[in-house]
């Protein structure tokens, strides 16, 4: 046993920069989120809940909760603060060493609920795909390991020599485990871990083989439910790709007739103007008039209403973004 003790002490010795780093990188999450700066408040500029939102269009497996939640603004808040609390505690805890195990599974789970729901989601380096499949590894490196010698789980299992007999404190702690893992069962969940590291990499970004590809470069917009009544015509806007820090900024928005004449166009500054009314919000992420465009955020989706005496000959709506980018629909 003591020599049990001992290996598991330098194995998780061995593990402790990643046990601090990790433990950094959640608990910062809370930090900046909360103490910095609170951004838990709904409707005021940096929510949270707006950025949960982002995660929507692209989401793997996970993407019905998601929109649940951004469907219920209530419910949203309470899961955002929820999430911001629970990721102070593991972040703590795992940088402390105490109750190192059961942390590591929290460290698991929130990094694979990263990874699902934002894996896509990075402009230059893949960002949150690199942030969810690093923190699954360590996640179960340190389900293995547990914390060394400079850790809260090593100080009480020196001053209560008894804990080293609880194969509850060794499974939610530290100290050997109370089972012996076999070199093959390791393989097996380290081979599953780094394949399911190529399939995300592959489903998100094409990073395996084929073509290369990021959605977070270039806004994209959906338009579909084009219904005209009288003398107006409504549609449903999604935005579906593009970074999640910057919005498609809307400057044109053109009716056009079967032959692709102009019937009615709205410039950029006609739609800074555009009427709030007339635009019907699903989620928390908000499509809305700025200064100098219709501002679309990354996973907004909205029905919006364009009011035009010629309506029965429109033919094609064509949405133009300030980036020189186009999307149109036929009616």
């Amino acid at each position: 046993m003591k020599n049990l003790n001992e290996q598991f002490q330098s194995a998780g010795l061995f593990s402790m920069v990643v046990r601090w780093v990790i433990g950094w990188t959640y608990f910062s999450a809370f930090w900046r989120r909360l103490i910095l700066d609170n951004k838990l408040i709904p409707n005021e500029a940096g929510y949270i809940g707006e950025k949960f939102n982002h995660f929507l269009p692209n989401a793997l497996g996970i993407k019905p909760l998601i929109e649940h939640l951004v469907l219920n603004p209530d419910q949203l808040q309470i899961a955002m603060v929820g999430f911001t609390i629970v990721e102070a505690i593991v972040g703590l805890l795992i940088i402390l060493g105490l109750f190192t195990r059961l942390m590591s599974i929290g460290i698991f789970s929130l990094a694979m609920g990263i990874l699902l729901g934002s894996g896509w989601i990075g402009t230059t380096c893949l960002d949150e795909w690199q942030i969810g499949v690093l923190g699954i590894a360590s996640g179960f490196t340190l389900f293995l390991t547990g914390s060394g010698y400079y850790s809260v789980d090593n100080y009480l299992l020196k001053k209560y020599p008894s804990l080293h007999k609880s194969k509850l404190f060794r499974w939610v702690g530290s100290g050997y485990l109370p089972i012996l893992i076999s070199k093959r069962v390791i393989l097996v969940v380290s081979l599953l871990i780094f394949g399911l590291t190529l399939y995300t990499n592959q489903y998100f970004h094409g990073g395996v083989f084929g073509t290369l590809h990021n959605k977070s470069v270039r806004p994209k917009l959906e338009l579909s439910l084009v219904e005209k009544t009288g003398n107006s015509i409504t549609l449903e806007v999604y935005r579906t790709e593009g970074a999640d820090v910057y919005g498609s900024f809307l400057i044109g928005i053109q009716l056009l007739d079967s032959n692709g004449n102009i019937l009615k166009e709205w410039n950029g500054k006609d739609l800074s103007e555009f009427p709030k009314e007339n635009i019907n919000n699903h989620y928390v992420a908000k499509i809305k008039p700025g200064k100098y465009s219709l501002i679309i955020p990354l996973g907004a989706k909205a029905n919006l209403k364009l009011m035009n005496k010629n309506s029965s000959e429109t033919k094609f709506i064509k949405f133009i973004d300030i980036s020189g980018l186009e999307w149109e629909i036929e009616i």
